[in-house]
């Protein structure tokens, strides 16, 4: 039974980790550009 509380706290720190991290990610504008990636293709750079 430790075992499985071990396992859910780890799993929800985890989880807290990456959920922090990712809104760090949209406050610090780096979803912003969306329309630069789907034309970057199309560009020839020899």
């Amino acid at each position: 039974m430790s075992v499985i509380i071990v396992l859910i706290l780890s799993s929800l720190s985890v989880a807290i980790i990456f959920m922090i991290l990712f809104l760090w990610a949209i406050k610090g504008d780096q979803f912003e550009d969306t329309y630069t990636p789907s034309v970057r293709i199309l560009s020839d750079d020899k």
